[in-house]
């Protein structure tokens, strides 16, 4: 009786260490893999914000997957939203086929098809908005940057009666 009282005793003792019943573990865990992902990549952590909840990484195909607590709005030099869930498929320096991410120019929100350093030491990051190549200074991606709620996107999808989600944010 007194062994496995010892080992109840010694996994609750693990478990708080790990801080498994704070419940921010798994946002901290999956937050920092993703951003250890982008930095193995020679990408920058920044480019994903910080609020993310569940990632996924298929090493084999590059395909990713970022789901964050909720569709928001970073404004670093440039202004970015983010869906609810963020999809590409990484290689080093670059993503592609990029999904769930938009960049403002002047009033306009451009979807983000890919974004690539071309070399590290020229300190230059390019976003793919599909008619040009937007470039920016690698500095400003170093930090996950903070993601305010957009109301825009969280009013623009709709509830089916099957509980999907319809009309998707329009910049996707």
């Amino acid at each position: 009786m007194a062994m496995a009282v010892w080992w109840v005793v010694m996994v609750m003792v693990m478990a708080a260490g790990c801080g498994c019943w704070r419940g921010e573990a798994a946002t901290a865990t999956a937050a920092e893999a993703a951003h250890e992902v982008l930095r193995a990549y020679g990408l920058p952590r920044g480019l994903l914000p910080a609020g993310i909840a569940d990632f996924r990484h298929d090493e084999d195909s590059g395909r990713f997957e970022a789901a964050l607590e909720e569709a928001c709005t970073a404004r670093i030099e440039v202004g970015l939203r983010y869906n609810d869930t963020v999809a590409g498929v990484i290689s080093y320096g670059r993503i592609t086929s990029l999904s769930g991410v938009s960049a403002q120019d002047l009033f306009l929100w451009f979807p983000v098809r890919g974004i690539s350093v071309d070399v590290p030491s020229s300190g230059v990051i390019y976003f793919d908005v599909g008619v040009v190549f937007k470039h920016f200074p690698l500095a400003v991606f170093e930090a996950p940057p903070p993601c305010t709620p957009d109301p825009v996107l969280l009013t623009s999808q709709q509830v089916r009666e099957d509980g999907s989600t319809a009309g998707a944010a329009a910049w996707q």
